[in-house]
């Protein structure tokens, strides 16, 4: 069984980062136990990590790589990554399909899905099975959103609902099979 699993913040308005790709708004949330809030515990049951390249730029700018998995990198226009990087990412180009398809190939079947573009093409393509979306009560007014137009509806099973600290709410929601 393969799963597709997006697992993401967002504002109360659906936006996941700021215009310019900010997410300083991310780095005001209380946290009084220093808590990752489960996902570390999220990260021990996937394969690997597909994200944009927008993500994986944002990513780089962290004080030191978070994953010990491995990352997959989706672009059209980036040709090689740092020397550092190199045992840790690589590059794909190709539609969410062929991906997964060449993914599963390799014996990755847990895909973690990351990143605004991205996120909205392996939905276009009907291939998120499961969505974790935590919600910050935070109005941006403006910015990258999570969605974005497709060309049919999907269904999605509300699973569960967490609250931390009385500020975040998760909810996980499955795709639907009827």
């Amino acid at each position: 069984m393969m799963a597709n699993i997006v697992y993401i913040a967002a504002s109360l308005d659906g936006f996941i980062a700021k215009k310019d790709g900010g997410l300083d708004w991310l780095l005001n949330i209380p946290n009084p136990g220093n808590s990752d809030y489960g996902f570390s515990e999220f990260l021990k049951t996937i394969d690997a990590i597909v994200m944009g390249r927008n993500t994986y730029e944002l990513v780089l700018t962290f004080n030191e790589w978070p994953y010990n998995k491995p990352v997959f990198i989706l672009s059209n226009t980036l040709q090689s990554v740092p020397k550092n990087m190199t045992d840790k990412v690589e590059i794909l180009k190709g539609n969410p399909d062929s991906i997964v398809k060449d993914l599963n190939s390799r014996k990755y079947f847990n895909l973690y899905i990351d990143g605004g573009k991205t996120i909205q093409g392996f939905l276009k393509y009907e291939l998120i099975t499961e969505i974790r979306i935590t919600r910050v009560p935070i109005l941006l007014g403006d910015g990258i959103p999570l969605f974005a137009a497709l060309p049919k509806e999907q269904k999605f099973e509300h699973i569960k609902t967490e609250v931390f600290n009385n500020f975040l709410v998760r909810s996980v929601y499955n795709k639907s099979m009827n």
